[in-house]
């Protein structure tokens, strides 16, 4: 394993533990969400540069659309989170409640 696939993959995992260990407020797991696709991102443009494929050149420019898309889905939710529910915890946000 190369040091730069390993430190990429280490950033996805530390990503990965900060969503499942520490949930307690909404923007703290967008953030780790949005780390885990900042990794994915960079590992996949280092990817495309290393076969030197114009094949795969469009490809993070998608994810980062896609990411893109996802970092203002969970800005809307959190804003509307944060005024129904007047924070952004997450034990407090049931479904059944709604």
């Amino acid at each position: 394993m190369t040091p730069v696939h390993f430190s990429f993959s280490s950033a996805f995992m530390l990503g990965l533990m900060g969503l499942t260990f520490h949930r307690t407020h909404l923007l703290s797991a967008l953030l780790c969400l949005e780390g885990m696709m900042l990794s994915l991102f960079i590992a996949l443009a280092l990817w495309a540069l290393q076969f030197e494929t114009t094949g795969f050149s469009a490809a993070p420019m998608l994810l980062l659309t896609f990411s893109a898309c996802e970092a203002s889905a969970g800005l809307a939710l959190l804003v509307a989170t944060a005024r129904t529910h007047g924070t952004d915890h997450l034990q407090n946000l049931n479904l059944l409640q709604c």
